[in-house]
């Protein structure tokens, strides 16, 4: 058996410090090389040692598939270029959220860098829902459209495909959301969460809708070169869409393991070159002075795309990310900017409303929450958060005044829950619902709501049961103080990028003493630490000024302790040292 990261059973949080994935590096990897240490955080992470080279280097050419090997692919391509011959009208039809954002913007600037007729359509998250609906679909075909393209949607659009059809309204779907046994009626379903595809594209079903669009892209654009159509024209260069990619995906929490890995990579080197007009102006207003990160995308450049959806007008997104006017780019970003800040305070309100009424939920596999009066905008990030309190899947669910709910699922790692959301509609729970493993969204008539917790409960107890049983806090190395540098820092950033599935490494160190302790910002624990061995470091527990965490940190002085946390580099005030994101202590 494997004993515990510095012999830590129970943490100042009650919980083991455990290796990540069971793998152990064999002791402290003080003064051992670069490469034993990457070699170890990807063998951590689940990788093949035949994956380690790739893994440093994540490229295109070593991960993309062949875009033929997705059902309907080469039919959806052919469609499309016949309609771009043709002069028809194409529209794209996006969700309203990040994901469903820089799909519809990837295909627009493609199509248009091929001389397509080209515009878009995304739903009012409020007036609509999410989707494409008969009325919607019946819409465009009067006022013209010959062919829609539905992106991170649609998946589950039976009814309104249906219509779509009887209208002679040719329609394409391009997702990534699970799907039933099943399909609606389109003239092709691009979505390796089918239930028919072979495992080769099934391997695939991690990607966004946003990686799925650039492989249509790709599908397409070799069709064209096939047919000769770069003769007159420049052939587009793909890779210059990678930061839309690499955007959608961070944003969308898809795991960053394989082709991802690759997109999120060469996506971040194109965003440094500023070549995307709206994408630049969002980074300058959200005060980024460096080029981004992995990190940035999530938490700066996401949440801001995502407010329009969920506050204001749902195209706002698709607009910035496809303007070539600075002048537009500026005025939209800075809106985007203002109804993010509105959005947070929605939020922190709903938040405090849900968690008040968390009580008997959290005592149910899946915390199935709902209210009136809550902006069903920002349900998924409430979720979210109450998930991360209760450590089980959440659902926060927005109580309407005809009688149904508009909610939205947050699971935990092992707990798929778009598939059990997906079965509850199957059982007649639902009005509609659907979603990946991570996240779900639904409509639910209110008088269901308790048959609907009750079903997710036998469904899922015993995954939340074994998820809870295994919970313990994942290390990937355990150092001295003195090892605690940049020169860590910067190795373990090879190993990078990070995110959901490719969890950024957590590094163990100490014996530490706290020195100075005091309560920054909100309510942020900053600290200053003196290690055994005589090294110095900065440290800071963020939102836990507050918390358990918070109250052991506040009286460390005088005490030993071990530490776990990110080692991060701090450029604040001068020159750049190492600093210790805390995540948990354990005492000496």
């Amino acid at each position: 058996m494997i004993k515990p990261v510095f012999g830590v059973a129970a943490s100042v949080l009650g919980q083991p410090w455990q290796w990540r994935g069971g793998v152990a590096p064999g002791g402290d990897l003080d003064g051992r090389g670069a490469d034993e240490l990457l070699h170890h955080l990807f063998r951590a992470r689940g990788a093949s040692p035949a994956d380690f080279d790739r893994l440093k280097t994540p490229t295109l050419r070593d991960w993309l598939p062949d875009p033929s090997i997705f059902h309907d692919m080469e039919r959806a391509a052919a469609r499309i270029a016949d309609a771009t011959a043709a002069g028809e009208r194409i529209v794209i039809f996006g969700d309203y959220d990040v994901d469903g954002a820089t799909s519809a913007a990837l295909l627009i600037r493609y199509l248009r860098l091929i001389g397509a007729t080209v515009s878009h359509y995304i739903p009012d998250r409020l007036l609509e829902g999410y989707g494409p609906s008969a009325d919607a679909l019946v819409a465009l075909k009067a006022a013209g459209a010959d062919l829609v393209v539905t992106v991170d949607c649609g998946t589950q659009g039976f009814a309104a495909l249906a219509a779509a059809k009887v209208a002679g309204l040719d329609v394409i779907v391009v997702d990534h959301h699970k799907a039933a046994t099943a399909l609606p009626d389109a003239l092709a379903l691009v979505n390796p969460n089918r239930l028919d595809e072979e495992a080769e594209a099934a391997a695939h079903g991690h990607l966004a809708a946003v990686g799925m669009a650039f492989l249509l892209a790709v599908a397409l654009n070799r069709l064209l070169r096939q047919r000769g159509a770069f003769a007159s024209r420049p052939e587009p260069k793909l890779t210059d869409l990678l930061d839309l990619v690499a955007l959608g995906t961070v944003a969308d929490v898809a795991p960053l393991t394989g082709l991802n890995r690759a997109f999120v990579t060469q996506g971040l080197k194109v965003m440094r070159t500023r070549r995307n007009i709206g994408l630049t102006a969002l980074v300058d207003i959200a005060g980024l002075s460096k080029p981004p990160t992995a990190r940035d995308l999530g938490f700066a450049l996401g949440p801001r795309v995502n407010a329009g959806g969920r506050v204001g007008k749902s195209d706002l997104g698709v607009r910035l990310l496809t303007t070539d006017d600075p002048g537009e780019a500026q005025t939209i970003a800075l809106e985007l900017d203002r109804l993010n800040v509105e959005r947070r305070s929605i939020e922190a309100e709903v938040t405090q409303a849900a968690v008040a009424l968390s009580g008997p939920a959290a005592n149910m596999a899946v915390a199935v929450i709902a209210g009136e009066g809550w902006h069903p905008g920002v349900i998924g990030i409430v979720a979210a958060r109450v998930k991360e309190k209760l450590h089980r899947p959440a659902i926060i669910i927005a109580l309407q005044e005809d009688g149904t709910g508009k909610g939205s699922g947050r699971s935990v790692p092992g707990v798929d829950l778009g598939a059990a959301v997906l079965a509850a509609s199957d059982a007649g729970l639902l009005i509609a619902g659907g979603g990946h493993a991570m996240a779900a969204g639904l409509t639910v008539a209110s008088n269901r709501i308790d048959e609907l917790a009750a079903f997710l409960n036998e469904r899922l107890s015993g995954a939340v049961d074994g998820a809870a049983i295994g919970r313990a806090l994942s290390c990937d190395a355990a150092v001295a103080p003195r090892a605690v540098s940049l020169a860590l820092v910067e190795t373990l950033e090879v190993a990078g990028p990070y995110g959901q599935g490719w969890s950024a490494p957590r590094v163990a160190s100490g014996p530490w003493q706290a020195v100075d302790c005091r309560i920054v910002g909100e309510h942020h624990v900053k600290l200053a630490l003196l290690g055994a061995d005589g090294a110095r470091c900065k440290a800071i527990a963020f939102r836990h000024a507050e918390t358990d965490l918070g109250a052991a940190l506040q009286g460390a002085r005088g005490r030993s302790f071990y530490v776990a946390g990110r080692i991060k580099r701090d450029d604040w005030r001068g020159e750049p040292t190492a600093e210790i994101e805390i995540d948990d202590i354990a005492w000496m």
